[in-house]
């Protein structure tokens, strides 16, 4: 059921009524008795959840980061290279594990 918002035209006391869509607007002021009690246009409020909608899959910042083999360069260049010089090809390097941030030190407060 939704809420619907209502305010007085005579005395201007507002108040949210959760009623069916079907039932019959109010028209009677609870406050002041009169019969000035008005609907408001409201703006809906409900919010887009899951996959398939624009906000959670096409948002700055969800795209998955492209690693090195995916984009080629790395990888190709390593299976292009000739093996005829009997060397090994060195192992690709790990990346490097992201660094904690440092624990914060208590400050005192500076006294005079």
């Amino acid at each position: 059921m939704p809420i619907y918002a209502y305010k007085c035209e005579s005395c201007g006391h507002a108040k949210d009524v959760l009623q069916k869509m079907s039932d019959d607007p109010l028209t009677v002021c609870p406050s002041c008795g009169q019969a000035s009690f008005k609907k408001q246009l409201t703006a809906a409020g409900f919010q887009l959840k899951g996959s398939g909608w624009y906000v959670t899959d096409f948002r700055e910042g969800s795209k998955p980061a492209a690693t090195p083999a995916a984009e080629g360069a790395p990888a190709a260049a390593a299976s292009a290279k000739p093996a005829g010089d009997g060397a090994a090809p060195a192992p690709a390097a790990a990346p490097a594990p992201a660094a904690a941030p440092a624990p914060a030190t208590p400050t005192t407060p500076s006294g005079s």
